[in-house]
């Protein structure tokens, strides 16, 4: 992972361009470009957003292809693995550029999928957690295959309630109450 020595103001960032497929985000003006995801965890990612899918409209899923600029000290953009949007989110970002931007609404639900090291546990355990409930957030996911757990996260009066589940434990979502899934059949999609 590399991470570029040049401040990036917001607008700077949202008209960078390098030529490449690769995917940065926006860590307190610094570029930072994202690795690519294991395969694991991909399938993980994709297999919610199919289960998403069967209760949610296809328009309001976000499957790694919407940045979200949160709020701090300096820029910062993420580009979680899932989101779900409102309508009037969604109405907001229209055709363009897949950016959720502070003059918008919150998605309802954020999903994060940790991949393997410490610096990704730190950024979606600890900064991520921090920057998504500034934002207003209602609801964060952080699904860790090491770990075998889903850590559901609800926004309560601008701080987040933590519940962690495993195995055969349902996943509860207050975004999405009709969803029926256990931690082991949504982790059983990043198995080899």
């Amino acid at each position: 992972m590399t991470t570029t020595t040049k401040k990036f103001t917001l607008e700077e960032y949202l008209a960078y361009d390098d030529g490449t497929d690769t995917q940065y985000e926006l860590v307190d003006g610094e570029l930072v470009e994202m690795a690519p995801e294991t395969r694991g965890n991909s399938r993980i990612a994709l297999y919610l957003s199919l289960e998403f899918i069967k209760l949610i409209p296809l328009h309001l899923i976000c499957y790694k292809d919407t940045e979200i600029v949160t709020i701090g000290n300096r820029p910062r953009v993420r580009l979680p693995d899932l989101m779900i949007l409102t309508e009037e989110l969604s109405a907001a970002i229209g055709n363009r550029r897949g950016t959720v931007t502070l003059d918008m609404p919150s998605p309802i639900l954020v999903v994060e999928v940790v991949s393997p090291g410490k610096t990704n546990r730190d950024r979606d355990y600890r900064y991520k957690r921090s920057e998504y409930a500034a934002r207003g957030i209602l609801e964060y996911w952080i699904i860790d295959p090491e770990q075998k757990q889903v850590t559901v996260l609800t926004l309560v009066d601008g701080f987040y309630e933590e519940a962690v589940f495993q195995e055969d434990n349902s996943i509860p979502s207050a975004a999405v109450p009709e969803l029926k899934l256990t931690v082991s059949q949504l982790l059983a999609a990043g198995e080899v």
